[in-house]
């Protein structure tokens, strides 16, 4: 590994991450808050970021392992010095679950230890929501928009932070293409907070809730989320916004680009759409046949809700859905577990890992039919590799073994199969909100440390999709080149 770039890279993402941390303090000062504390911690980030960018590095090659390396450290050490706000304002004094509150944050799972919101600093809750939105593409995605250019090898930082199993380029520069990902970005954002204002949100909690949307995170300012403001039309506005944001950006684009033939020929985006109508209409139909539930909008609002804010992996909440009957909850879970496109803000499986898995899975059957035939499998048209095929699966397995190894975990705290179940797959596809006492009413508070630490790493994983940190494991990653 280079280590003279890796630690440039990081000093870069640091210094990114120090100039961020303005806004809050700048609201903390002018609410007479938490402004010093904001100060103190960005002023130790900057200076750690500053004197890491003394090394030499910036012209050196880099290489696929430094990529993957730089981008798994930086996301640690991005929680490990956000979590200076919450510990300096004294709002969240014990270190580790201020880690756990800003791995949550960077990683856009939306669980949270925090066991009220109103009356928390405005600033903390502002640094809350925006480390949100700094993780929606990628922080590295971020820096490569706004930083110097690192040369041909800088394609390595996106592929390995960008979620899904295949991964293109928009344009033939990736600076280029990190700028427009971030304008695709950055104007659904303004396009949330002025419909919510409209709605009649205030502007704050509407760029707070426009952040959290569009990066599927779910933080609210809220102790009972969306459900507190008891509006269909800013519930029907985030459903929008949520099930927007779960579909691959580089759609988005096209349509934008009015190339509509790639939109609507695209495999994923027809599952996704098609999961949402399933499931929204599997729960309606279970609710209604239920006689403590009428056919009215308010169900139906609610079952799209949160089906939508459950697979894109927001985790917002309009109801309780641990009171609605089991069918219902095992279809949330089922759609915890698919999550959204690749290349969007959600996490999950993603839906074309899954398309292509029953896709491999019939041709396997095929094969014992059949034993002479050849059989490729196609995604949109095109062949998709042996690889990547292989690296799905593999990516499953691992996906799996870490959502049973959290389960252990957060067992030991003897909170119950499905609540450890639950916080542990809601960790791994940075979903947010579990079920039973960790549920859309609940919190992660009353976990052991050890069980938030593990969970920490859970996030991190799923996030990047496991490789680039299950790499920092193998001694070889660390040998001097």
């Amino acid at each position: 590994m280079n280590y003279k770039l890796v630690f440039h890279i990081l000093g870069l993402i640091l210094r990114v991450e120090a100039v961020l941390m303005l806004p809050a303090m700048l609201i903390g000062y002018a609410t007479g808050g938490d402004g010093p504390a904001f100060l103190l911690a960005g002023g130790i980030t900057l200076t750690v970021g500053q004197l890491l960018c003394l090394l030499p590095g910036r012209g050196a090659k880099m290489q696929a392992r430094d990529g993957f390396a730089a981008v798994a450290l930086s996301w640690i050490v991005l929680s490990l010095f956000g979590a200076l706000p919450y510990v300096f304002s004294g709002v969240l004094p014990n270190y580790v679950d201020a880690v756990f509150e800003t791995v949550s944050g960077f990683t856009t799972t939306g669980a949270t230890v925090f066991t009220f919101m109103e009356g928390q600093p405005l600033g903390v809750l502002f640094w809350r929501a925006q480390t949100q939105w700094m993780g929606g593409v990628g922080v590295l995605v971020l820096a490569l928009a706004l930083v110097p250019k690192l040369g041909e090898g800088s394609v390595f930082l996106m592929r390995a932070e960008s979620p899904g199993p295949i991964k293109s380029k928009l344009t033939p520069r990736i600076g280029d293409t990190a700028k427009i990902l971030y304008s695709i970005y950055i104007g659904l954002t303004v396009a949330e907070v002025i419909c919510l204002r409209i709605a009649g949100m205030p502007w704050y909690d509407a760029v707070i809730h426009a952040f959290t949307t569009i990066s599927t995170g779910g933080f609210s300012v809220k102790n009972a989320s969306i459900a507190a403001y008891g509006s269909l039309a800013v519930e029907w506005i985030i459903i929008i916004f949520m099930f927007l944001s779960g579909i691959n950006f580089a759609l988005l684009y096209y349509a934008l680009c009015r190339n509509f033939k790639a939109v609507f020929e695209s495999e994923e985006l027809r599952s996704y759409t098609l999961v949402t109508v399933a499931a929204s209409g599997l729960i309606v139909i279970n609710l209604v046949s239920n006689a403590s539930w009428a056919m009215d909008a308010r169900t139906v609002t609610d079952s799209v809700f949160q089906v939508v804010t459950l697979m894109t992996t927001t985790g917002y909440m309009t109801y309780d859905y641990v009171l609605w009957p089991t069918f219902s909850q095992m279809v949330l879970v089922m759609v915890m577990f698919i999550g959204g496109c690749a290349g969007s803000t959600a996490g999950g499986l993603k839906q074309i890992r899954v398309v292509l898995l029953f896709k491999n899975l019939r041709r396997e059957v095929q094969r014992i039919l059949h034993p002479r035939v050849v059989t490729t499998i196609k995604s949109d048209g095109e062949r998709v590799d042996e690889p990547i095929l292989s690296g799905i699966a593999l990516f499953f397995f691992a996906y799996m073994f870490l959502l049973l190894a959290g389960t252990l975990v957060v067992a030991l705290d003897d909170v119950g199969f499905t609540a450890s179940f639950t916080a542990s797959l809601t960790c791994i596809s940075n979903v947010g909100p579990a079920f039973d006492v960790l549920g859309p009413t609940g919190n992660f508070f009353s976990l052991s440390s050890l069980s938030k630490v593990f969970l920490s790493v859970n996030m991190l994983l799923g996030r990047l999709e496991i490789m680039p940190l299950l790499l920092l494991l193998f001694p070889s990653l660390w040998k001097r080149r």
